[in-house]
């Protein structure tokens, strides 16, 4: 599977989303902290979004996003717990072609050593759509810390063997970084 990783990096362009009834974007330190990994590995922030907890409106986001040329990852935090409003899984998961199953698993095992058997509660998943690596994971600072620190920093580089997720991008088409 060595086929699968390249010699040199590759800067990926990458929309972050938190999921929070609470935050603004001033506040948000959950997609702040993936924003500032992001640009401290050298990809490419392409635009950064904070939505009310509501199915729709993250489902379209989201959707939005997996049909841009320009945009080759997603990462979500926020809507990923057992309260009666987070339905971040639910509103992704219906949009995806595959479902990358060991990021979950990977996650709650990672997760053990910090919040113990708490970990079950965590419904963190991932999957490609239409050849864009989506990602959601808690909204604690400290979930996505360990999802990026753990996971991320090593899928989302081209390097990383024996595989990564970067063959399996679309190709990103120019365009210029907002949030």
């Amino acid at each position: 599977m060595s086929h699968l990783a390249e010699q040199s990096f590759v800067p990926l362009a990458i929309a972050v989303l938190t999921v929070s009834d609470t935050r603004s974007l001033d506040t948000d330190t959950s997609g702040q902290l993936l924003v500032d990994k992001l640009l401290a590995a050298g990809h490419r922030l392409v635009e950064r979004a904070l939505l009310k907890d509501d199915i729709y409106r993250i489902r379209a986001q989201v959707a939005h996003w997996i049909a841009e040329d320009s945009v080759q990852v997603v990462l979500i935090t926020g809507g990923t717990g057992f309260t009666g409003r987070d339905s971040t899984p639910e509103a992704v998961a219906c949009l995806l072609d595959k479902q990358v199953d060991g990021f979950g698993e990977l996650f709650r095992q990672l997760s053990a050593a910090d919040i113990g058997t708490s970990t079950v509660q965590s419904r963190a998943l991932a999957g490609l759509a239409n050849s864009t690596l989506v990602c959601c994971m808690p909204g604690s600072t400290n979930a996505c810390r360990t999802a990026w620190d753990g996971i991320l920093v090593e899928q989302l580089d081209a390097r990383h063997r024996p595989c990564n997720f970067v063959p399996h991008l679309k190709q990103a088409a120019p365009c210029e970084s907002r949030s």
